[in-house]
Parts: C-alpha cells; sequence; structure tokens
C-alpha cells in the first residue's frame, strides 16, 4: 500500500485572500482546509454549530475569527457574512463544507431524516451560497468551492438522503456558476470518496469502513488534508478559468 505522503509547504495560493469555512471545527475537512488556506497566506474565518469545538479549532489556528452558525437557521447565516465582511471588510472565498450524513433504507426512512440531512447539505449549501453572492457581486470577484460526495454519482445502500443531496449540491454548482460568472465570481465543487478523521470512525461501523477502502486504489482513506489541496487550489488564482466544475478527489475504482 503506499504511504501517505509528505505534507506540503504553504506557497502563498490565497496570500491575501479573506477565506470562509462551514463546518470547520474538529478533525475534519473543514478544519484541514482552514490550517491549508492559513498556511497559504489567507485570512481564514471560522465557522461551526458546534460552539466549544469552534474556539477550540479557533484557538488552534492562532485564534482567527470565528463565528458560530447553524446553516439551517436564514438568520444565523446572515449574520455569519455580515460579521465577516465587518471584521475584514470583504469576502474573496466560500468554502461550503456543512453537511449532514446518516444511514437509513428508503423503506425504512423517517420525513425527518430525509429533511435534516437535505437541510443541512443542500439547503444549507443554497442559504450560504446566496449570502456570498450578495458580498461577492458588488465587489465583481471571488470564488465558492462546495463539498460534494462521490455518492453523488454513485449509489450506496443507505445512503439515499445523503447522496441526493449531494447530487444537489452538484447541480446547484453548475447552475450558480452560469448566474455568477457575469460578476467574475467562480463556483467549483470536489467530489472526495473517503477520507478519514476521528468522527468518520465513531460514526460509520468498521466493516463499512474495510469495504470503502478496498475500493480505493492506493488501498487507504485519503487524509482530510489532501481533500484540503484540491480545495485550495480551486479557490486560488490557478484556478481562475474553472467554474461550474465538480472535480473527483478519488482513488475509487468501481
Amino acid at each position: 500500500m503506499p504511504e501517505v505522503p509528505a505534507y506540503p509547504q504553504g506557497r502563498n495560493l490565497l496570500d491575501g485572500k479573506v477565506v470562509l469555512i462551514t463546518a470547520s471545527a474538529g478533525t475534519g475537512i473543514g478544519f484541514a482546509t482552514a490550517k491549508r488556506c492559513q498556511e497559504e497566506g489567507a485570512t481564514v474565518v471560522l465557522s461551526d454549530r458546534h460552539e466549544r469545538r469552534l474556539a477550540e479549532s479557533a484557538e488552534e489556528l492562532g485564534g482567527v475569527f470565528s463565528v458560530p452558525c447553524d446553516v439551517t437557521d436564514e438568520g444565523q447565516v446572515q449574520a455569519l457574512f455580515a460579521a465577516t465582511v465587518a471584521k475584514h471588510g470583504r469576502l474573496d472565498v466560500l468554502v461550503n463544507n456543512a453537511g449532514l450524513g446518516g444511514t437509513a433504507e428508503v423503506a425504512e426512512m423517517t420525513d425527518e431524516q430525509w429533511s435534516s440531512v437535505l437541510d443541512v447539505t443542500l439547503t444549507g449549501t443554497f442559504r450560504a451560497t446566496r449570502a456570498a453572492f450578495k458580498h461577492m457581486y458588488p465587489q465583481g470577484s471571488g470564488a465558492i468551492v462546495n463539498n460534494a460526495s462521490v455518492v453523488g454519482w454513485r449509489a450506496q445502500e443507505g445512503q439515499a438522503h445523503y447522496a441526493a443531496a449531494k447530487a444537489g449540491v452538484m447541480a446547484l454548482t453548475r447552475c450558480s456558476a452560469l448566474e455568477a460568472a457575469k460578476h467574475n465570481v467562480r463556483v467549483n465543487a470536489v467530489s472526495p470518496s473517503l477520507a478519514m478523521h476521528p468522527f468518520l470512525a465513531k460514526v460509520t461501523t468498521d466493516e463499512l469502513l474495510e469495504e470503502l477502502t478496498t475500493r480505493e486504489a492506493f488501498g487507504r482513506a485519503a487524509e482530510p488534508w489532501e481533500i484540503a489541496n484540491v480545495i485550495v487550489f480551486l479557490a486560488s488564482d490557478l484556478a481562475s478559468y474553472m467554474t461550474g466544475e465538480v472535480l473527483s478527489v478519488s482513488s475509487q475504482h468501481p
């Protein structure tokens, strides 16, 4: 099995940019993205609905500005963006990382299970994107990177709600990108397969994790920072001609 590559050094790819990341507390892709963005020269704003973990994550990054936010609450979303712009004067990059998973077969799934996953994962992404546009359009620049998933393309038992939400994120990415282009704002997405972190291990059985890992060509899950690297690329000026794209960050084979 190939070893995990060396952690990359920063190259100032986001120098001078203000980057807001939702669901960025803890140990997953959101925090890894915040750390990589900071290492690439960005001014980072953290947001999460878990206030204690958010405070701890902000402190770990040197006391960066953080704002608690539940993306299912429009008022909190508006307050998050207003606070970010009030603090830093602008918003250059939004990373929509907030998402909610779960396992339930369609025949047994409740309306509440379906609605809660879609409200966080898809509608939350819409709310934050709409709020970002209202700040990015007037300044004539900006980039949004959404976190989708390979299950938006590939079927998996017990994941109908999550897969539908992530497929929706992909469609939202493509459609909103067309609307935003005339304002010089780009919208793209990453589509990870399996990124290992402690929270995933808590909510996923060992058997499923082993099965998913066997599908990966490298024989291992991605490190969260490996997903974050691609998010950084899409957020940076290196991706200046990319919009409406969904990049698969995966070594998964059928």
